[in-house]
């Protein structure tokens, strides 16, 4: 194994981390309030669960090297997602009420980048698929 898949690996742990503790975060605070806070800023209180959903879901596979590519997209749309609807009219690094994109802007760009990097060797899909690609 080269630097450039041990790098793909703790990028793919990391940003598999991040968006498992905030999709668990969102239910053990309470889904609802998350679905109010979807609410007032005009997205369907629904997407609350989707989004939460694929953020568990999403990061624990990840973490484990399972449909790497597929869920990095979704993650992607998510960041794009949060910092057009919330975070983009508060600037980059926030207004001192609120964060700024910087730490979302952060995330979509790993999961740009594992959209289009190969299968790292320590991953179940190189594992299940025997591909290096």
């Amino acid at each position: 194994m080269n630097k450039n898949e041990v790098g793909i690996v703790v990028l793919r742990v990391v940003l598999g981390l991040i968006f498992f503790v905030h999709g668990l975060t969102k239910f053990q605070g309470g889904i609802n309030n998350t679905v109010g806070f979807f609410d007032s800023i005009g997205i369907p209180g629904f997407m609350a669960y989707v989004v939460a959903l694929i953020e568990l879901i999403g990061g624990i596979a990840l973490i484990l090297g399972i449909g790497t590519r597929i869920v990095s997209v979704l993650f992607a749309v998510i960041m794009l997602g949060a910092i057009a609807t919330v975070k983009f009219p508060v600037g980059l690094l926030g207004n001192g009420q609120m964060a700024g994109y910087e730490l979302d802007l952060a995330l979509l760009a790993m999961s740009i980048y594992l959209v289009f990097a190969n299968k790292s060797a320590f991953s179940l899909d190189n594992k299940l698929f025997h591909s290096n690609k």
